[in-house]
Protein backbone atom coordinates (compact mmCIF):
# COMPACT_ATOMS: atom_id res chain seq x y z
CA UNK A 1 0.00 0.00 0.00
CA UNK A 2 1.30 3.31 -0.64
CA UNK A 3 0.83 4.89 2.31
CA UNK A 4 3.56 3.20 3.55
CA UNK A 5 5.93 4.78 1.85
CA UNK A 6 4.83 7.88 3.60
CA UNK A 7 6.88 9.64 6.25
CA UNK A 8 6.08 8.41 10.04
CA UNK A 9 4.41 11.79 10.58
CA UNK A 10 2.28 11.94 7.36
CA UNK A 11 1.04 8.21 7.63
CA UNK A 12 0.12 9.48 11.33
CA UNK A 13 -2.25 12.27 10.40
CA UNK A 14 -3.20 10.85 7.06
CA UNK A 15 -4.81 7.98 9.18
CA UNK A 16 -6.18 9.92 11.71
CA UNK A 17 -8.13 11.89 8.87
CA UNK A 18 -9.11 8.83 7.22
CA UNK A 19 -10.17 7.17 10.40
CA UNK A 20 -11.31 10.40 12.42
CA UNK A 21 -15.00 12.08 12.31
CA UNK A 22 -13.88 13.51 9.04
CA UNK A 23 -16.69 14.45 6.28
CA UNK A 24 -16.51 12.03 3.75
CA UNK A 25 -15.58 14.20 0.94
CA UNK A 26 -12.50 14.94 2.43
CA UNK A 27 -11.87 11.04 3.13
CA UNK A 28 -12.27 10.70 0.04
CA UNK A 29 -10.23 13.41 -1.95
CA UNK A 30 -7.27 11.53 0.35
CA UNK A 31 -8.05 7.96 -1.00
CA UNK A 32 -8.19 10.17 -4.12
CA UNK A 33 -4.29 11.03 -3.80
CA UNK A 34 -3.67 8.23 -2.34
CA UNK A 35 -4.65 6.11 -5.52
CA UNK A 36 -2.83 8.66 -7.82
CA UNK A 37 0.19 7.59 -5.91
CA UNK A 38 0.39 11.27 -4.85
CA UNK A 39 2.84 11.08 -2.34
CA UNK A 40 4.71 14.98 -2.53
CA UNK A 41 0.47 16.21 -2.28
CA UNK A 42 0.08 14.06 0.56
CA UNK A 43 3.69 15.01 2.18
CA UNK A 44 2.96 18.63 1.73
CA UNK A 45 -0.48 18.53 3.13
CA UNK A 46 0.10 16.59 5.90
CA UNK A 47 3.63 16.40 6.92
CA UNK A 48 3.02 19.56 9.86
CA UNK A 49 0.33 21.39 11.42
CA UNK A 50 -0.40 24.93 10.27
CA UNK A 51 0.99 27.17 12.71
CA UNK A 52 1.00 30.85 13.51
CA UNK A 53 3.52 33.13 11.46
CA UNK A 54 3.89 36.99 11.13
CA UNK A 55 0.50 37.12 9.20
CA UNK A 56 -1.23 34.78 11.34
CA UNK A 57 -2.79 31.17 9.98
CA UNK A 58 -2.46 30.99 6.11
CA UNK A 59 -1.83 28.48 3.39
CA UNK A 60 -3.43 26.73 0.35
CA UNK A 61 -7.29 25.50 1.23
CA UNK A 62 -7.61 22.04 0.89
CA UNK A 63 -7.73 18.62 2.79
CA UNK A 64 -5.28 17.96 5.27
CA UNK A 65 -3.44 18.91 8.56
CA UNK A 66 -1.11 21.36 6.30
CA UNK A 67 -3.63 22.71 4.58
CA UNK A 68 -6.59 25.90 5.49
CA UNK A 69 -9.97 23.78 5.46
CA UNK A 70 -12.94 23.86 8.08
CA UNK A 71 -11.29 21.47 10.51
CA UNK A 72 -7.98 23.19 11.11
CA UNK A 73 -9.51 26.83 11.08
CA UNK A 74 -11.94 25.19 13.44
CA UNK A 75 -9.01 23.94 15.54
CA UNK A 76 -7.70 27.19 15.42
CA UNK A 77 -10.89 28.74 16.94
CA UNK A 78 -11.34 26.00 19.69
CA UNK A 79 -7.82 26.91 20.63
CA UNK A 80 -8.32 30.77 20.61
CA UNK A 81 -11.20 30.39 22.69
CA UNK A 82 -9.83 28.58 25.37
CA UNK A 83 -7.06 30.93 25.65
CA UNK A 84 -9.42 33.89 25.91
CA UNK A 85 -11.50 32.11 28.23
CA UNK A 86 -8.30 31.34 30.58
CA UNK A 87 -7.27 34.69 29.98
CA UNK A 88 -10.29 36.21 31.04
CA UNK A 89 -12.92 34.72 33.26
CA UNK A 90 -15.76 35.48 34.30
CA UNK A 91 -16.53 38.17 31.80
CA UNK A 92 -18.21 38.05 28.73
CA UNK A 93 -16.01 38.22 26.15
CA UNK A 94 -16.36 39.75 22.99
CA UNK A 95 -14.99 38.88 19.85
CA UNK A 96 -15.12 40.22 16.53
CA UNK A 97 -15.38 38.57 12.73
CA UNK A 98 -14.65 39.87 8.97
CA UNK A 99 -13.84 38.20 5.73
CA UNK A 100 -12.31 39.42 2.77
CA UNK A 101 -13.91 38.08 -1.16
CA UNK A 102 -11.90 34.95 -1.22
CA UNK A 103 -13.30 31.50 -1.99
CA UNK A 104 -14.46 30.28 0.87
CA UNK A 105 -14.03 33.20 2.81
CA UNK A 106 -17.43 33.35 3.92
CA UNK A 107 -18.18 30.17 5.05
CA UNK A 108 -14.95 29.86 6.94
CA UNK A 109 -15.82 33.06 8.84
CA UNK A 110 -19.21 31.53 9.84
CA UNK A 111 -17.89 28.65 10.97
CA UNK A 112 -15.43 31.00 13.02
CA UNK A 113 -18.39 32.74 14.61
CA UNK A 114 -19.99 29.60 14.99
CA UNK A 115 -17.20 28.23 17.34
CA UNK A 116 -17.19 31.18 19.01
CA UNK A 117 -20.94 31.43 19.92
CA UNK A 118 -20.75 27.62 20.83
CA UNK A 119 -18.27 28.71 23.84
CA UNK A 120 -19.90 31.08 25.35
CA UNK A 121 -18.65 33.67 23.27
CA UNK A 122 -19.97 36.81 21.71
CA UNK A 123 -19.11 37.69 18.42
CA UNK A 124 -20.07 40.94 16.46
CA UNK A 125 -20.10 39.49 12.60
CA UNK A 126 -19.53 41.55 9.66
CA UNK A 127 -22.46 41.49 7.25
CA UNK A 128 -20.48 41.24 4.49
CA UNK A 129 -16.91 41.55 3.28
CA UNK A 130 -14.70 44.21 5.19
CA UNK A 131 -11.53 45.14 5.08
CA UNK A 132 -8.96 44.28 7.33
CA UNK A 133 -7.97 47.85 9.38
CA UNK A 134 -12.02 48.42 9.88
CA UNK A 135 -12.07 44.86 11.55
CA UNK A 136 -8.97 45.85 13.84
CA UNK A 137 -10.89 49.71 14.27
CA UNK A 138 -13.94 47.56 15.48
CA UNK A 139 -12.00 45.38 18.07
CA UNK A 140 -11.09 48.89 19.60
CA UNK A 141 -14.81 50.36 19.23
CA UNK A 142 -16.55 47.29 20.34
CA UNK A 143 -14.53 46.59 23.16
CA UNK A 144 -14.14 43.00 21.86
CA UNK A 145 -11.02 41.00 23.32
CA UNK A 146 -9.70 39.05 20.41
CA UNK A 147 -11.20 38.86 16.29
CA UNK A 148 -10.60 37.58 13.04
CA UNK A 149 -9.77 38.11 9.99
CA UNK A 150 -10.81 35.34 6.92
CA UNK A 151 -8.27 36.20 4.22
CA UNK A 152 -5.08 35.37 2.80
CA UNK A 153 -4.23 39.00 1.89
CA UNK A 154 -2.29 39.35 -1.50
CA UNK A 155 -1.58 35.54 -1.59
CA UNK A 156 -2.47 33.85 -4.81
CA UNK A 157 -6.18 32.41 -5.21
CA UNK A 158 -6.30 28.89 -4.07
CA UNK A 159 -4.78 30.13 -0.20
CA UNK A 160 -6.80 31.04 2.55
CA UNK A 161 -6.06 32.60 5.94
CA UNK A 162 -7.13 33.58 9.39
CA UNK A 163 -5.28 36.49 11.51
CA UNK A 164 -6.22 36.19 14.83
CA UNK A 165 -6.18 39.93 16.96
CA UNK A 166 -6.18 40.78 20.54
CA UNK A 167 -7.94 43.48 22.53
CA UNK A 168 -5.55 46.15 21.10
CA UNK A 169 -7.03 45.83 17.74
CA UNK A 170 -3.37 44.34 16.60
CA UNK A 171 -2.33 40.97 15.61
CA UNK A 172 -1.04 38.35 18.26
CA UNK A 173 2.02 38.97 19.76
CA UNK A 174 4.21 37.29 22.43
CA UNK A 175 2.95 35.67 24.55
CA UNK A 176 -0.36 36.17 23.39
CA UNK A 177 0.88 34.38 20.19
CA UNK A 178 2.68 31.27 21.90
CA UNK A 179 -0.36 31.05 24.19
CA UNK A 180 -2.79 30.38 21.51
CA UNK A 181 -0.83 28.23 19.61
CA UNK A 182 -0.06 26.17 23.01
CA UNK A 183 -4.00 25.92 23.01
CA UNK A 184 -4.30 25.13 19.31
CA UNK A 185 -2.10 22.39 20.09
CA UNK A 186 -3.95 20.63 22.66
CA UNK A 187 -7.07 20.36 20.27
CA UNK A 188 -5.56 17.08 19.24
CA UNK A 189 -8.73 16.21 18.13
CA UNK A 190 -11.55 17.32 15.73
CA UNK A 191 -13.85 16.08 18.58
CA UNK A 192 -12.90 18.62 21.05
CA UNK A 193 -13.76 21.34 18.23
CA UNK A 194 -17.30 22.87 19.28
CA UNK A 195 -18.82 23.59 16.47
CA UNK A 196 -22.71 23.45 17.99
CA UNK A 197 -23.35 27.01 17.34
CA UNK A 198 -25.58 29.75 19.93
CA UNK A 199 -27.52 31.78 16.99
CA UNK A 200 -28.38 33.89 19.80
CA UNK A 201 -24.35 34.61 20.55
CA UNK A 202 -23.93 36.08 17.12
CA UNK A 203 -24.51 40.01 16.07
CA UNK A 204 -24.16 41.08 12.75
CA UNK A 205 -22.80 44.81 12.08
CA UNK A 206 -22.08 46.55 8.39
CA UNK A 207 -23.22 50.10 8.27
CA UNK A 208 -23.03 51.71 11.85
CA UNK A 209 -19.19 50.73 12.09
CA UNK A 210 -18.64 51.82 8.59
CA UNK A 211 -19.61 55.44 9.42
CA UNK A 212 -18.14 55.34 12.89
CA UNK A 213 -14.82 53.77 10.75
CA UNK A 214 -15.28 56.45 7.91
CA UNK A 215 -15.64 59.91 10.19
CA UNK A 216 -12.57 58.95 12.34
CA UNK A 217 -10.56 58.56 8.91
CA UNK A 218 -11.65 61.87 7.62
CA UNK A 219 -10.58 63.71 10.80
CA UNK A 220 -7.66 62.63 10.09
CA UNK A 221 -7.30 65.00 6.37
CA UNK A 222 -4.59 67.76 7.31
CA UNK A 223 -4.54 69.62 4.05
CA UNK A 224 -8.45 70.75 3.34
CA UNK A 225 -7.47 73.98 1.36
CA UNK A 226 -4.64 71.57 -0.81
CA UNK A 227 -7.80 69.51 -1.54
CA UNK A 228 -10.64 71.90 -2.41
CA UNK A 229 -8.45 73.58 -4.55
CA UNK A 230 -7.29 70.47 -6.27
CA UNK A 231 -11.11 68.75 -5.88
CA UNK A 232 -11.00 67.56 -9.92
CA UNK A 233 -7.40 65.60 -9.32
CA UNK A 234 -7.78 62.62 -11.99
CA UNK A 235 -7.35 59.62 -9.72
CA UNK A 236 -7.96 56.24 -11.26
CA UNK A 237 -8.87 53.66 -8.43
CA UNK A 238 -9.00 49.21 -8.52
CA UNK A 239 -9.80 46.77 -5.68
CA UNK A 240 -8.83 44.06 -7.90
CA UNK A 241 -11.95 42.26 -6.76
CA UNK A 242 -11.80 42.87 -2.84
CA UNK A 243 -12.49 44.92 0.02
CA UNK A 244 -11.19 47.95 -1.07
CA UNK A 245 -14.54 48.17 -3.30
CA UNK A 246 -16.47 48.74 0.02
CA UNK A 247 -14.88 51.47 1.56
CA UNK A 248 -12.26 53.46 -0.19
CA UNK A 249 -14.28 55.06 -2.70
CA UNK A 250 -16.40 56.42 0.16
CA UNK A 251 -13.35 57.86 2.03
CA UNK A 252 -12.39 59.74 -1.22
CA UNK A 253 -15.69 61.55 -1.97
CA UNK A 254 -15.69 62.07 2.15
CA UNK A 255 -12.21 63.61 1.50
CA UNK A 256 -13.20 65.95 -1.12
CA UNK A 257 -12.42 64.13 -3.86
CA UNK A 258 -14.46 64.24 -7.26
CA UNK A 259 -12.77 62.70 -10.12
CA UNK A 260 -12.43 59.62 -9.11
CA UNK A 261 -12.69 56.64 -11.56
CA UNK A 262 -13.03 53.09 -10.84
CA UNK A 263 -11.93 49.87 -12.89
CA UNK A 264 -15.35 48.51 -13.16
CA UNK A 265 -14.17 44.93 -14.20
CA UNK A 266 -12.57 44.69 -10.71
CA UNK A 267 -15.02 46.37 -8.53
CA UNK A 268 -16.50 42.80 -9.22
CA UNK A 269 -16.37 40.65 -5.90
CA UNK A 270 -14.44 37.23 -6.97
CA UNK A 271 -11.86 35.04 -5.16
CA UNK A 272 -11.08 33.72 -8.24
CA UNK A 273 -9.52 37.42 -9.29
CA UNK A 274 -10.49 36.67 -12.97
CA UNK A 275 -8.55 39.66 -14.13
CA UNK A 276 -5.45 39.23 -12.53
CA UNK A 277 -1.93 36.41 -12.41
CA UNK A 278 -2.06 37.40 -8.91
CA UNK A 279 -3.97 40.05 -6.52
CA UNK A 280 -1.18 41.93 -4.89
CA UNK A 281 -0.65 45.41 -5.66
CA UNK A 282 3.52 44.85 -5.45
CA UNK A 283 2.99 43.30 -8.87
CA UNK A 284 2.84 45.67 -11.81
CA UNK A 285 0.63 43.04 -13.72
CA UNK A 286 -1.63 43.49 -11.00
CA UNK A 287 -2.14 47.18 -12.01
CA UNK A 288 -2.37 46.65 -15.70
CA UNK A 289 -5.95 47.56 -16.23
CA UNK A 290 -5.98 50.42 -13.86
CA UNK A 291 -2.77 51.82 -15.71
CA UNK A 292 -4.26 51.64 -18.68
CA UNK A 293 -7.24 53.26 -17.81
CA UNK A 294 -5.41 56.26 -16.37
CA UNK A 295 -3.72 56.55 -20.02
CA UNK A 296 -6.60 56.64 -21.35
CA UNK A 297 -7.71 59.86 -18.81
CA UNK A 298 -4.28 61.42 -18.48
CA UNK A 299 -4.78 60.78 -14.35
CA UNK A 300 -2.43 61.84 -11.91
CA UNK A 301 -2.45 58.88 -9.28
CA UNK A 302 -3.62 55.03 -9.78
CA UNK A 303 -4.00 53.18 -6.77
CA UNK A 304 -5.01 49.61 -6.22
CA UNK A 305 -5.41 47.54 -2.89
CA UNK A 306 -5.64 43.56 -2.32
CA UNK A 307 -8.01 41.53 -1.50
CA UNK A 308 -8.39 42.75 2.72
CA UNK A 309 -7.51 46.37 1.30
CA UNK A 310 -4.26 46.11 4.25
CA UNK A 311 -1.78 47.35 0.84
CA UNK A 312 -2.03 49.19 -1.58
CA UNK A 313 0.66 50.15 -4.60
CA UNK A 314 0.55 53.15 -6.54
CA UNK A 315 1.75 54.56 -9.99
CA UNK A 316 2.25 58.73 -11.08
CA UNK A 317 3.19 60.38 -13.92
CA UNK A 318 6.99 61.05 -14.50
CA UNK A 319 8.80 64.23 -16.19
CA UNK A 320 8.09 62.84 -19.06
CA UNK A 321 4.79 62.35 -18.61
CA UNK A 322 4.73 58.67 -18.47
CA UNK A 323 3.40 56.71 -15.52
CA UNK A 324 5.52 54.40 -13.42
CA UNK A 325 5.05 52.25 -10.61
CA UNK A 326 6.29 53.23 -6.96
CA UNK A 327 7.51 50.78 -4.45
CA UNK A 328 6.51 50.13 -1.24
CA UNK A 329 9.51 52.22 0.39
CA UNK A 330 9.39 54.94 -2.34
CA UNK A 331 5.45 55.27 -0.91
CA UNK A 332 6.01 55.10 2.66
CA UNK A 333 9.04 57.58 2.63
CA UNK A 334 6.89 60.43 0.45
CA UNK A 335 3.89 59.72 2.76
CA UNK A 336 5.93 59.69 6.11
CA UNK A 337 7.63 62.72 4.91
CA UNK A 338 3.97 64.19 3.84
CA UNK A 339 2.35 64.02 7.08
CA UNK A 340 5.81 65.36 9.03
CA UNK A 341 5.89 68.37 6.98
CA UNK A 342 2.37 68.81 6.76
CA UNK A 343 2.02 68.65 10.72
CA UNK A 344 4.77 70.94 11.08
CA UNK A 345 2.82 73.89 8.39
CA UNK A 346 0.42 73.30 10.84
CA UNK A 347 2.20 73.92 13.63
CA UNK A 348 1.42 70.56 15.23
CA UNK A 349 4.72 69.40 15.44
CA UNK A 350 5.88 69.38 19.45
CA UNK A 351 8.30 67.12 19.76
CA UNK A 352 5.85 64.26 21.43
CA UNK A 353 5.27 62.81 18.30
CA UNK A 354 6.58 59.63 16.82
CA UNK A 355 6.65 57.29 13.50
CA UNK A 356 7.41 53.49 13.24
CA UNK A 357 8.75 51.42 10.21
CA UNK A 358 9.89 47.86 10.19
CA UNK A 359 14.06 46.97 10.11
CA UNK A 360 13.46 45.87 6.20
CA UNK A 361 12.15 48.88 5.70
CA UNK A 362 14.14 52.10 3.76
CA UNK A 363 16.26 53.88 6.60
CA UNK A 364 15.39 57.52 4.20
CA UNK A 365 12.15 57.37 6.82
CA UNK A 366 14.76 57.58 9.98
CA UNK A 367 16.50 60.48 8.17
CA UNK A 368 13.18 62.28 7.14
CA UNK A 369 11.99 61.97 11.42
CA UNK A 370 15.58 62.94 12.80
CA UNK A 371 15.39 66.05 10.24
CA UNK A 372 12.00 66.87 11.73
CA UNK A 373 12.67 66.26 15.10
CA UNK A 374 10.56 63.24 15.62
CA UNK A 375 11.30 59.87 16.96
CA UNK A 376 11.51 57.05 14.57
CA UNK A 377 11.19 53.64 16.09
CA UNK A 378 12.14 50.38 14.23
CA UNK A 379 10.37 46.66 14.58
CA UNK A 380 10.66 43.13 13.14
CA UNK A 381 9.01 43.38 9.64
CA UNK A 382 5.21 42.14 10.07
CA UNK A 383 2.77 44.98 10.93
CA UNK A 384 1.94 43.44 14.33
CA UNK A 385 5.24 44.94 16.04
CA UNK A 386 4.39 48.52 14.59
CA UNK A 387 0.89 47.61 16.86
CA UNK A 388 2.92 46.84 19.36
CA UNK A 389 4.43 50.06 19.98
CA UNK A 390 1.80 51.94 19.27
CA UNK A 391 -0.04 50.31 22.24
CA UNK A 392 2.81 50.87 24.17
CA UNK A 393 2.97 54.19 23.90
CA UNK A 394 -0.45 54.98 23.77
CA UNK A 395 -1.79 58.13 25.59
CA UNK A 396 2.15 59.02 25.97
CA UNK A 397 2.82 60.39 22.15
CA UNK A 398 1.21 60.79 19.52
CA UNK A 399 1.57 58.60 16.56
CA UNK A 400 1.40 59.74 13.13
CA UNK A 401 2.41 57.30 10.54
CA UNK A 402 3.82 54.06 9.96
CA UNK A 403 4.77 51.74 7.13
CA UNK A 404 6.34 48.64 5.68
CA UNK A 405 8.26 47.87 2.50
CA UNK A 406 5.22 45.37 1.60
CA UNK A 407 2.93 48.34 0.80
CA UNK A 408 1.54 48.48 3.91
CA UNK A 409 0.95 51.90 5.84
CA UNK A 410 -1.00 53.71 8.55
CA UNK A 411 -1.55 57.02 9.40
CA UNK A 412 -3.66 57.72 12.17
CA UNK A 413 -4.17 55.76 16.02
CA UNK A 414 -7.92 54.18 14.93
CA UNK A 415 -5.88 50.79 14.19
CA UNK A 416 -3.94 48.56 14.82
CA UNK A 417 -2.90 47.32 11.60
CA UNK A 418 -1.70 48.99 7.87
CA UNK A 419 -4.61 49.95 6.24
CA UNK A 420 -4.92 50.55 2.45
CA UNK A 421 -8.59 52.52 3.49
CA UNK A 422 -6.34 55.62 4.59
CA UNK A 423 -3.37 55.23 3.05
CA UNK A 424 -5.90 55.73 -0.44
CA UNK A 425 -7.04 58.67 0.94
CA UNK A 426 -3.81 60.35 2.32
CA UNK A 427 -2.03 59.60 -0.58
CA UNK A 428 -4.21 61.61 -2.85
CA UNK A 429 -4.26 64.27 -0.01
CA UNK A 430 -0.57 64.23 -0.63
CA UNK A 431 -0.51 63.98 -4.54
CA UNK A 432 -2.84 67.01 -4.15
CA UNK A 433 -0.65 69.19 -1.50
CA UNK A 434 2.09 69.02 -4.25
CA UNK A 435 0.12 69.82 -7.02
CA UNK A 436 -1.45 72.91 -4.75
CA UNK A 437 2.13 74.09 -4.31
CA UNK A 438 2.86 73.87 -8.46
CA UNK A 439 4.97 70.27 -8.09
CA UNK A 440 3.97 67.00 -9.04
CA UNK A 441 4.88 63.94 -6.84
CA UNK A 442 7.98 63.20 -8.75
CA UNK A 443 8.79 66.22 -8.23
CA UNK A 444 8.71 65.47 -4.81
CA UNK A 445 10.87 62.40 -4.57
CA UNK A 446 13.17 63.67 -6.78
CA UNK A 447 13.24 66.69 -3.96
CA UNK A 448 13.35 64.20 -1.11
CA UNK A 449 16.43 62.31 -2.82
CA UNK A 450 18.17 66.05 -3.30
CA UNK A 451 17.62 66.77 0.47
CA UNK A 452 18.27 63.20 2.51
CA UNK A 453 20.31 61.32 -0.39
CA UNK A 454 19.21 58.95 -3.30
CA UNK A 455 18.35 55.70 -1.19
CA UNK A 456 17.24 52.15 -3.60
CA UNK A 457 15.92 49.18 -2.26
CA UNK A 458 15.23 45.55 -3.70
CA UNK A 459 13.60 42.43 -2.54
CA UNK A 460 14.38 39.48 -3.77
CA UNK A 461 12.13 36.52 -2.77
CA UNK A 462 13.34 33.01 -3.61
CA UNK A 463 10.54 30.40 -3.33
CA UNK A 464 10.82 26.82 -1.52
CA UNK A 465 8.02 25.28 -1.73
CA UNK A 466 7.12 22.21 0.25
CA UNK A 467 8.54 20.34 3.46
CA UNK A 468 12.03 20.02 0.65
CA UNK A 469 11.99 23.59 -0.04
CA UNK A 470 11.48 24.45 4.30
CA UNK A 471 14.65 22.50 4.80
CA UNK A 472 16.67 24.38 2.20
CA UNK A 473 15.93 27.44 3.60
CA UNK A 474 16.53 26.36 6.94
CA UNK A 475 19.91 25.36 5.38
CA UNK A 476 20.76 29.13 3.62
CA UNK A 477 20.64 30.55 6.70
CA UNK A 478 22.72 28.30 8.50
CA UNK A 479 25.25 28.69 5.82
CA UNK A 480 24.99 32.57 6.16
CA UNK A 481 25.31 32.33 9.97
CA UNK A 482 28.29 30.22 9.73
CA UNK A 483 29.65 31.31 6.59
CA UNK A 484 28.61 35.35 6.41
CA UNK A 485 30.25 37.25 3.54
CA UNK A 486 32.92 39.11 3.60
CA UNK A 487 32.55 41.63 0.95
CA UNK A 488 28.83 42.58 -0.31
CA UNK A 489 28.97 44.65 -3.64
CA UNK A 490 32.38 45.83 -3.32
CA UNK A 491 32.13 47.17 -0.17
CA UNK A 492 33.15 45.30 3.06
CA UNK A 493 30.59 43.87 5.56
CA UNK A 494 31.31 45.91 8.96
CA UNK A 495 28.11 44.61 10.98
CA UNK A 496 26.22 41.64 11.10
CA UNK A 497 22.81 41.69 12.94
CA UNK A 498 21.71 38.31 14.17
CA UNK A 499 18.31 38.65 15.23
CA UNK A 500 17.71 35.11 16.33
CA UNK A 501 20.56 35.37 19.24
CA UNK A 502 19.72 39.29 19.67
CA UNK A 503 23.18 39.99 19.01
CA UNK A 504 24.89 42.68 17.02
CA UNK A 505 28.62 42.01 15.98
CA UNK A 506 31.42 44.67 14.80
CA UNK A 507 33.65 42.93 12.25
CA UNK A 508 36.60 44.66 13.03
CA UNK A 509 36.80 44.92 16.91
CA UNK A 510 34.83 41.91 17.55
CA UNK A 511 33.05 43.70 19.80
CA UNK A 512 28.86 42.54 20.44
CA UNK A 513 26.02 44.35 21.91
CA UNK A 514 22.65 43.26 22.15
CA UNK A 515 19.79 44.01 20.23
CA UNK A 516 16.60 44.98 22.43
CA UNK A 517 14.19 43.30 19.78
CA UNK A 518 12.26 40.19 20.53
CA UNK A 519 14.00 36.76 18.68
CA UNK A 520 13.58 36.37 14.82
CA UNK A 521 15.14 34.59 12.77
CA UNK A 522 16.68 37.56 10.82
CA UNK A 523 20.11 38.23 9.54
CA UNK A 524 21.68 41.74 8.58
CA UNK A 525 24.24 42.75 6.72
CA UNK A 526 25.58 46.66 7.10
CA UNK A 527 28.99 47.27 4.91
CA UNK A 528 31.82 49.79 4.74
CA UNK A 529 29.78 52.17 2.29
CA UNK A 530 26.03 52.47 4.23
CA UNK A 531 24.63 49.67 2.33
CA UNK A 532 22.25 47.21 4.45
CA UNK A 533 21.20 43.71 3.31
CA UNK A 534 18.53 41.42 5.09
CA UNK A 535 18.19 38.15 4.89
CA UNK A 536 14.58 36.67 6.12
CA UNK A 537 12.41 33.55 5.80
CA UNK A 538 8.78 34.46 5.23
CA UNK A 539 6.32 34.13 8.42
CA UNK A 540 3.63 33.12 5.72
CA UNK A 541 4.97 31.99 2.59
CA UNK A 542 7.19 29.05 1.09
CA UNK A 543 9.64 31.97 0.40
CA UNK A 544 13.06 33.23 2.07
CA UNK A 545 13.36 37.16 0.90
CA UNK A 546 16.41 39.27 0.57
CA UNK A 547 15.65 43.22 1.46
CA UNK A 548 18.95 45.22 -0.07
CA UNK A 549 19.30 48.99 0.54
CA UNK A 550 22.06 50.80 -0.77
CA UNK A 551 22.20 54.76 -0.89
CA UNK A 552 24.21 57.75 -2.88
CA UNK A 553 24.13 61.27 -2.44
CA UNK A 554 21.65 62.84 -5.95
CA UNK A 555 23.91 65.83 -6.99
CA UNK A 556 21.08 67.33 -8.90
CA UNK A 557 18.13 66.14 -10.65
CA UNK A 558 19.49 66.16 -14.00
CA UNK A 559 21.70 62.88 -12.10
CA UNK A 560 18.90 60.94 -11.25
CA UNK A 561 19.65 58.80 -13.97
CA UNK A 562 23.19 58.29 -13.78
CA UNK A 563 22.96 57.78 -10.12
CA UNK A 564 20.17 55.13 -10.39
CA UNK A 565 22.40 53.26 -12.93
CA UNK A 566 24.91 53.35 -10.25
CA UNK A 567 22.85 52.14 -7.54
CA UNK A 568 21.19 49.19 -9.78
CA UNK A 569 24.66 47.90 -10.26
CA UNK A 570 25.82 47.62 -6.68
CA UNK A 571 22.30 45.92 -5.77
CA UNK A 572 23.18 43.22 -8.86
CA UNK A 573 26.60 42.67 -7.24
CA UNK A 574 25.26 42.91 -3.95
CA UNK A 575 22.59 40.07 -5.04
CA UNK A 576 25.07 37.97 -7.07
CA UNK A 577 27.37 38.18 -3.76
CA UNK A 578 24.84 36.76 -1.93
CA UNK A 579 24.12 33.60 -4.59
CA UNK A 580 20.23 35.07 -4.78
Amino acid sequence: MLILDLEPTVKRNVNAWLNGSYDEESKAEIKKMMEAGAVTELTDAFYKDLEFGTGGLRGIMGVGSNRVNQYTLGMATQGLSNYLLKRYPNEQIKVAIAHDCRNNSTKFAQMTADVFSANGIYVYFFDGMRPTPELSYAIRELGCKSGVMLTASHNPREYNGYKAYGEDGGQLVSPADTAVLEEVRKIDSIDKINFAAKPENIEKIGEDIDKKYLDELTALSVSQDAIKRQADLKIVFSPIHGTGGVLVPPVLERFGFTNVTLVEEQMVEDGDFPTVIYPNPEEEEALKMAINKAKEIDADLVMATDPDADRVGMAIKNDKGDIILLNGNQAACLLIRYMLTAWEKEGKLDGNQYVVKTIVTSYLIDKIAAAKKVDCYNTLTGFKYIGEVMTRLEGKKTFIAGGEESYGYLVGEHARDKDAVISCAMLAEMVAFYKDQGSSLYEALLDMYLEYGFYKEKLIAVKKAGKAGAEEIKAMMERFRNHPPVVLGGSKVTIIKDYKSQVSKNMASGETTPIDLPTSNVLQFYTEDGSIVSARPSGTEPKIKFYCSVNEPLASKADFEATQEKLDAKLAKILDDLGA
